[in-house]
């Protein structure tokens, strides 16, 4: 995993939703970016399921969501609309989001359970990997967004 105070990554990937998403694009605003091991399974469904459902509590903080994992685009748009997700998933089968990220398991080739938070500069902010407990990262994303609005300068008051 990456540190805390490091620079975030730049990276373009193409979007469930359509897009090519940049993270420079997306400068001005705080990027929850959560990376996942595989679409479809139990733990990665109710992750994403609790960042839905979190979705525009952590919008109203000013921050922006975004998965990644190292599934197929198509597999992505799959996903994305079977959970009826309102946030970005990327794509990333050749691995270079999750290898800048520090995100891949040494030995598979799919993503650990990581979130970075990402600030307006570009800044990463905070760090939370549980692998076991996935609800514990949006309850983790939640805090630290609640308690950092200073430190992360234009996040709005709930």
């Amino acid at each position: 995993m990456l540190p805390v105070g490091q620079d975030a990554p730049d990276f373009v990937g193409d979007a469930s939703d359509g897009r090519r998403v940049a993270l420079r694009e997306l400068r001005g605003r705080v990027v929850v970016l959560y990376f996942y091991p595989a679409s479809f399974t139990p733990g990665c469904t109710a992750e994403a399921r609790m960042f839905r459902d979190k979705h525009d509590e952590i919008r109203s903080l000013g921050a922006e969501v975004i998965g990644v994992s190292t599934d197929d685009l198509e597999t992505q748009r799959r996903f994305a609309a079977a959970e009826h997700l309102p946030y970005p998933l990327i794509a990333d089968p050749r691995r270079a989001i999750s290898i800048s990220y520090d995100a891949l398991w040494p030995l598979v080739p799919r993503d650990k359970r990581v979130t970075y938070v990402v600030d307006e500069e570009g800044v990463i902010r905070a760090v939370f990997r549980h692998e076991c407990i996935v609800s514990l990262h949006v309850t983790d994303v939640l805090g630290f967004l609640y308690r950092h609005r200073a430190l992360l300068g234009k996040l709005a008051s709930p």
